[in-house]
């Protein structure tokens, strides 16, 4: 948990431009610096939610009537703590999404002929006094898909109270 502490102590997107510069540019070497960013918060909330499930009652009573560690994981734990995580994952895909849309603006996304939100963006600056829509309308578009993904995160989240 300290190397998902240092993880967390770094900002996202700086740690996403250092894994690019070190991988390469493109759009799958975008996508694995994005989720190694993700993993820290992942792996935060995982040890979280198993740390609390494994104290409750049911657990202590699975082991008590002759479970074995893996069988107790797999039947009790990892089901009972896989809702919460499922919720953040929703969440996480529109910080994903905002993410990528900043890598392919500063240009350490996919190549420039690729249509990318963050590519198509910066592409429209140049255009902005005489044709604002070039930015604004892939600008809206992120927008939109990033508050739905937030909405069905919250549909989610409440489904499972």
């Amino acid at each position: 948990m300290r190397l998902v502490d240092v993880l967390l102590s770094i900002p996202a997107l700086l740690l996403s431009l250092s894994i690019i510069i070190l991988l390469g540019f493109g759009t799958v070497n975008a996508a694995i610096a994005v989720g190694f960013t993700s993993v820290a918060s992942f792996a935060r909330l995982v040890r979280s939610e198993v740390v609390s499930v494994r104290r409750s009652e049911y657990v202590e009573a699975a082991f008590g009537s002759g479970g074995t560690f893996f069988k107790v994981l797999w039947r009790h734990v990892l089901p009972n703590s896989l809702t919460s995580v499922i919720a953040f994952t929703a969440l996480q895909v529109g910080s994903a999404i905002l993410q990528l849309s900043t890598l392919g603006f500063l240009g350490y996304g996919a190549p420039p002929p690729t249509p990318e939100w963050g590519l198509l963006i910066a592409e429209g600056r140049n255009y902005i006094a005489t044709a604002w829509w070039l930015t604004a309308a892939p600008g809206i578009v992120v927008v939109l898909v990033v508050l739905s993904v937030n909405r069905v995160s919250q549909a989610i989240g409440r489904a499972q109270r």
